[in-house]
């Protein structure tokens, strides 16, 4: 744990920490008095939430940032497993677990694929269309089910300010690597009605032969508030990702290419009542040799289907009471897996009581019915202690599970063998923490230790490097660790970051050879600093240092730069400053130094 240090100290030295003429803020996390977190049933606000919560604003100097990945970066407990960059390929863990033990959501809908989690961030919508990303770390299947036990990740769209009539938001940029990216944004707003249409494209020739990529995302949103019950929330998107999938898995030249559908309808019934439906299509073209294609290929085409209705009653002052019934659906139809489908429902129930003089109190419960017949019970309970008006402490426990993917069941290659007879994933999570907010000091400082506890996790093994992997599960093992953040303002509207989580895992049995169970970061510290420059300039300058448990700690530099006003506004990033060369999954080499640069169009006409 003290390999880190001597980084952390020559980063800390590298940071300004003055700058001058400020304009705009640029926190990362909104003021905690304000921000509403919709990963809790019902919405609470975050300096009342007893969960361990991250909050990310994506609309704040979004120039900045190219991909969700690039802000969910800010967040230590996450372990990012990328094969290329601006999200292509990117699976995403939290608090050492697996990417399949992470449940990734758009507003509040599951949009994780059931073919396989390895895709777990191929996400539908353009980051244009995104505000925020909560990130709720710990089991959380007792309010979204299956797939959250190591926390969930949720995407959350935004309906445009009544303000400004029509805007327009253009970007386009180029770098190395033959990189290019281009975004839009086009928002209209009525009392009546509101539309936003995002569209993005982002490709590379990639730093080394057949890792070439193009990600392409469209997506349409529209808001009613046509009918007496409430609004009416239309969301519509695709997205096409082409890629070059050399030494993805393993030392072929492989290709790959994956197509996205997802269509929501989200209703208000009323001030208390809500439901909604969405459906998801999603297509996997593998390809195993590129100069010969039709030696070995897989086509998997998934579609998935959700549906919910939810209810918060006020039952007191305090109390509230939050109820509802969810039921959802997929299916496969593929060249290798073969054809499956299968349904199950769900029934909830929370009761969140608080402001109980100095004590907060949740409690909610989960009953989940598979086709089959079989069912699991996932209880929660989350509590939070006032010392002062300053100086907080929390606890939550809470059982998660999940079921086996259909490639966990079902797939079977040259270097990859599923099993149809594993058996569901289930864990316990148990945490504590504090958190210190001083009214007058310009600090936060927020801690938490966990445990979590998994029977019959599902991992990719094998005991010979020249045997496949074969889908099994693990019978009993834990993830123990600890994380912290801490937050300073300093003058002229500059903030300060420091992020730390550290992870230790049950040890394989002896001789185990892990592909992803006990592949994970055992240490990730993260300091950025973020502020306004002369000339109406805005900056962030953020180095991570992480270290997976089959390698040794590399650091990772960023550093943005971007007019913050103006209608036209140039930018430049600049990433993996130091050159370094890392795998954040063994045997995939990822791409050295890149700079970017741009510029973006902003017009609006405002009522």
């Amino acid at each position: 744990m003290y390999a880190l240090r001597p980084v952390l100290l020559l980063a800390l030295a590298s940071m300004p920490l003055a700058a001058q003429q400020p304009q705009l803020s640029t926190q990362a996390t909104a003021d905690p008095q304000t921000v509403t977190v919709t990963t809790a049933i019902p919405p609470i606000p975050l300096s009342e939430s007893n969960r361990s919560v991250f909050t990310l604003d994506t609309r704040e100097q979004p120039l900045l940032y190219n991909n969700v990945t690039d802000y969910l970066r800010q967040d230590t407990t996450i372990n990012l497993q990328s094969r290329a960059p601006a999200g292509v390929q990117s699976d995403l863990s939290i608090r050492g677990t697996t990417f399949e033990q992470s449940l990734v959501l758009l507003n509040g809908l599951r949009i994780n694929d059931p073919e396989t989690a390895h895709m777990n961030l191929d996400i539908p919508v353009p980051l244009d269309a995104l505000s925020r990303v909560e990130v709720l770390h710990g089991s959380g299947s007792t309010f979204y089910g299956s797939d959250a036990i190591g926390g969930a990740v949720n995407l959350i769209t935004e309906r445009p300010t009544p303000d400004t009539r029509f805007s327009l938001i253009a970007k386009s940029g180029a770098g190395n690597y033959g990189s290019l990216e281009n975004h839009l944004r086009a928002d209209f707003s009525t009392p009546l009605v509101s539309e936003e249409l995002t569209g993005s494209r982002d490709t590379s020739n990639g730093f080394m032969p057949d890792r070439n990529y193009s990600s392409n995302a469209l997506a349409s949103e529209t808001w009613l508030s046509l009918l007496k019950p409430g609004t009416t929330d239309i969301l519509l998107a695709t997205s096409d990702r082409p890629y070059g999938a050399n030494q993805f898995y393993g030392p072929y030249d492989s290709w790959e290419r994956t197509k996205g559908w997802f269509a929501a309808l989200q209703q208000q019934l009323g001030q208390r009542t809500s439901a909604s439906f969405a459906y998801r299509r999603h297509t996997d073209l593998f390809v195993l040799l590129l100069d010969r294609p039709n030696y070995y290929r897989n086509n998997h085409i998934t579609t998935a289907w959700q549906s919910a209705l939810r209810r918060a009653d006020a039952i007191g002052p305090n109390t509230t009471l939050s109820y509802g019934l969810e039921a959802n659906g997929d299916s496969i139809h593929s060249t290798n897996l073969g054809v499956h489908a299968r349904n199950q429902g769900a029934g909830y129930v929370n009761l969140s009581l608080r402001s109980l003089g100095r004590f907060s109190l949740s409690l909610g419960a989960r009953e989940q019915v598979f086709s089959g017949g079989d069912s699991v019970f996932s209880p929660n309970i989350a509590a939070a202690y006032a010392l002062t008006s300053t100086l907080r402490l929390r606890a939550s426990v809470g059982h998660g599970y999940r079921q086996p993917t259909y490639l966990d069941l079902y797939y079977s290659d040259p270097t990859t063998i599923g099993n149809p007879n594993l058996k569901p994933e289930s864990s316990w999570s148990y945490e504590g923490g504090v958190d210190w907010t001083p009214a007058s000091a310009p600090f936060t400082l927020t801690a938490t230790g966990f445990s979590l506890h998994q029977k019959n996790g599902i991992d990719y093994s094998k005991y010979d490097l020249s045997e496949p992997w074969q889908a099994t599960n693990v019978a009993n093992f834990a993830y123990n660790g600890g994380e912290a953040s801490f937050r300073l303002r300093l003058p002229a509207s500059q903030q300060l970051q420091l992020g730390y989580t550290a992870v230790q895992a049950t040890s394989p049995p002896p001789g185990l050879i892990s592909e992803y169970a006990f592949n994970y970061a055992a240490q990730s510290a993260l300091i950025a600093w973020s502020g306004q420059l002369p000339g109406q300039l805005v900056a962030r300058s953020q180095l991570a240092v992480i270290q997976k448990t089959t390698q040794s700690p590399y650091p990772l530099w960023d550093l943005s730069l971007a007019r913050s006003t103006g209608r036209i506004r140039p930018y430049v990033r600049a990433l993996n400053l130091t050159n370094t060369s890392y795998q954040e999954i063994p045997g995939v080499p990822l791409q050295g130094r890149t700079i970017m640069a741009g510029a973006q169009l902003n017009w609006s006409i405002r009522r």
